[in-house]
């Protein structure tokens, strides 16, 4: 069905009957446009690259069709074929009638940028109505009944309303003004009662504490919320007119920068867009291999739930199956009896794991060989990759069929791109990018395209080769170096490693899978603390809300529960660190938390306790005792982390009110193991025998429900109270 040109939302003004009985239909855009996992995309899409094992693109069409999605086109440009072919194998294309949602390939080799891919589409004439555009590396679980009626019913009544933008919280890094999953921070500004989105910027200068809005934004508007603690899902809910849009105006390339912000300031169409907020469900966009590695995460601890490993299958994908700590297996895995398997793991199928070999924190691909005392930590291997005896890869992605010899070192934040070989006892420096295949040239900015185009001009930089001499320092091979040129790559890595740009290697951590080293944060948080601008650490924790110095303005900031939000960050950060985080930078990450909630070390000790035991609880199996050993455990692990925030009495009684709370309301699981668990919390010195007497203390006066953790650990408290009264007495004796 042909589309018309609409300048003025004639879509909206149809027979609402029509616009219901017609499919619901979605966008997805199978080529990122832009350039932030090469050298990988030089070979393969986005899309395609495998997350926790299966692609990308999967997840996303999976969502659609959950949500009942009828009609889906898939844009592809950059590496169409692959996509197509990858369609096809999964079972998405070519599917009976009977199947509900219908999966059709747009290609096209002249589009650019989204801007063009959408112009294809509109000029395709197969959008009939209201749509979903989304991204195929956007992972989530939200239900999309209540927005698309919220977009419908918004449409009847304004049929300038041509979008909704889906958005949750995130707040981002004081320290480096990042999400956690290393996008910059985004300011919006949003009416309050109605949620129309008046100010856009995704590029906010984070030198200056402060924005510049337009007065008749102000003008028009008295009340309305300022945010940057909101992330931006990049799943839309779009009118025909936001197609015919971008078909009048070909300088519209870029979604956000250029479409969202076009229509915010275009005061003459005057249309309208509007955000959807999402509080318990879960959405994320893989936008950079920092991003990769915290989804990654998330649906390993099945925050994606249904879309996690043992759920999804597709094609030749095989069934993976969950076993406790979260680790998952696939059925046909060989795994040598003294091999260590550590927590939120996953084992492909067909891969062999040697003996004396750890495992932590990481996703083995398919068909892997992996030698006898391996360590792979914090990294993700690929399909067909061989890893021999005393290899040790750090915090990287491998990618499919690369070969590390014997002895081979991988340090945090390398990309080692398709069949890449590393020789004997070779260093692989932190955060380097190497790939068969030279840098090209001719490479645009971010904003544009990501198309594969291998045979451009290439730079004339010599291959990459490291080794490790006889005092375990890397030495780099020249290119006339018989290492370097080896073909059989035994004590080498043959291959290019990319340049960072401008910026050098110093800012690739931002954007890494590797986490944030120590010195960066320790320097960050040094700039925080000192600049005249921002004020000390002490300035920081006094300085007044939002609310108290805008009383008098026109502005009214509305604000959030901060403290649930501040917990839900301190637990993603824990996680990190049991991802492998060190303890120290761990420190300075909450730490730093805590300077942009403006709240206090009580509030930090509590929300330790809580991810501990959250950890704890995952690490279980259903029993009580199993789930008391895995408490033990945790707490013996992490009970220097604890004791950093306990300087107080105080402190110490946030985290029993904390461990109440949990039994009574989020974690009742612990319930029945209140008092067995309270004495280990004293042996630990995380409690002291003051904090626990005032608290039974306090609660003598308290209502018989508040009384309940008290009277379950009357033995133990009336043993510390005797323990006093005898030290009392030795003390008189004395």
């Amino acid at each position: 069905m042909s589309q018309k040109k609409s300048r003025g939302g004639a879509a909206a003004r149809e027979d609402a009957d029509e616009l219901s009985r017609s499919p619901l239909q979605a966008v997805l855009l199978a080529d990122s446009f832009t350039l932030k996992f090469r050298p990988i995309t030089l070979e393969r899409p986005k899309v395609l690259l495998p997350l926790v094992n299966v692609p990308m693109i999967d997840y996303t069409l999976s969502w659609l069709e959950t949500e009942g999605v009828e009609e889906v086109f898939v844009f592809c440009c950059a590496h169409a074929q692959q996509v197509k072919e990858h369609l096809e194998e999964a079972g998405w294309t070519g599917k009976p009638a009977a199947w509900e949602m219908a999966v059709m390939a747009v290609e096209s080799h002249d589009a650019i940028s989204a801007g063009d891919a959408l112009r294809v589409m509109y000029g395709r004439g197969l959008i009939n109505g209201d749509f979903v555009l989304i991204s195929g590396d956007t992972i989530s679980n939200m239900s999309l009944k209540e927005v698309l009626q919220e977009h419908k019913d918004r449409r009847k009544k304004d049929p300038l309303a041509v979008m909704t933008m889906i958005i949750k919280h995130s707040k981002p890094s004081i320290l480096m003004h990042q999400t956690r999953l290393g996008t910059d921070e985004i300011v919006m500004a949003l009416a309050s009662e109605t949620k129309e989105l008046l100010y856009y910027e995704d590029r906010a200068d984070s030198s200056h504490l402060c924005v510049t809005i337009d007065k008749d934004i102000l003008a028009n508007n008295p009340t309305l919320q300022l945010h940057n603690n909101m992330e931006d899902c990049y799943i839309d809910i779009c009118s025909p007119d936001v197609l015919s849009l971008f078909t009048d105006n070909f300088d519209y390339q870029h979604l956000r920068r250029h479409f969202v912000k076009g229509l915010l300031v275009d005061d003459i169409m005057g249309y309208k867009i509007y955000t959807h907020e999402i509080h318990s469900s879960y959405a994320a966009r893989i936008d950079n291999f920092r991003s990769y590695d915290a989804v990654s995460k998330d649906i390993i601890q099945r925050w994606t739930y249904p879309m996690v490993p043992d759920v999804l299958s597709f094609g030749n994908c095989h069934e993976m199956k969950l076993h406790r700590q979260g680790i998952y297996k696939a059925s046909d895995v060989t795994l040598s009896h003294s091999a260590q398997i550590g927590a939120n793991s996953v084992i492909g199928n067909a891969t062999s794991i040697g003996e004396q070999c750890k495992i932590l924190n990481s996703v083995i691909g398919e068909g892997c060989s992996i030698g006898k005392n391996v360590l792979i930590h914090g990294s993700y291997i690929w399909d067909n990759v061989i890893i021999e005896d005393g290899c040790k890869v750090s915090n990287s992605l491998v990618c499919d069929d690369v070969h590390l010899r014997a002895g081979a070192i991988v340090e945090p934040g390398c990309i080692l791109s398709f069949k890449i070989k590393v020789g004997k006892n070779v260093v692989v420096p932190a955060y380097s990018k190497v790939s068969l295949l030279d840098k090209p040239s001719n490479e645009d900015s971010d904003e544009e395209l990501e198309y594969a185009d291998t045979n451009s001009g290439v730079t004339d930089s010599a291959p990459f080769s490291s080794t490790r001499g006889n005092a375990d320092h890397p030495t780099i091979v020249s290119e006339d170096d018989e290492l370097g040129a080896s073909e059989t790559c035994t004590s080498g890595v043959l291959g290019y490693i990319w340049a960072s740009g401008d910026t050098g290697i110093l800012e690739e951590w931002r954007q890494s899978i590797a986490p944030i080293p120590k010195e960066k944060l320790q320097e960050l948080q040094h700039a925080v603390s000192v600049d005249g601008d921002v004020g000390s650490e002490e300035d920081l924790n006094n300085r007044p809300s939002e609310a108290d110095r805008d009383n008098d303005s026109e502005i009214g900031v509305i604000e959030d529960d901060d403290y649930t939000k501040f917990e839900k960050e301190v637990e993603e950060t824990f996680q990190r660190a049991v991802d492998g985080v060190h303890q120290d930078n761990l420190i300075l990450e909450i730490n730093a938390l805590r300077l942009s909630y403006s709240l206090q070390h009580a509030d930090c000790a509590g929300a330790v306790f809580y991810s501990i035991m959250r950890a704890a609880l995952v690490a279980a199996q259903s029993t009580n005792d199993s789930l008391l050993k895995s408490t033990a455990d945790a707490l013996t692990k992490w009970k220097d982390l604890l004791r950093n925030y306990t300087k107080t009495v105080d402190e110490e009684m946030e985290i029993l009110l904390k461990f109440e709370e949990m039994c009574q309301e989020i974690t009742k699981e612990f319930s029945p193991l209140f008092s067995k668990i309270l004495p280990y919390l004293y042996d630990k010195e995380i409690v002291s025998e003051v904090a626990i007497l005032r608290w039974a203390e306090e609660k003598e006066n308290a209502d018989e429900p508040d009384k309940v953790f008290v009277k379950q650990s009357d033995v133990f408290i009336q043993w510390l109270k005797e323990a006093e009264e005898e030290d009392e007495d030795d003390e008189e004796e004395e």
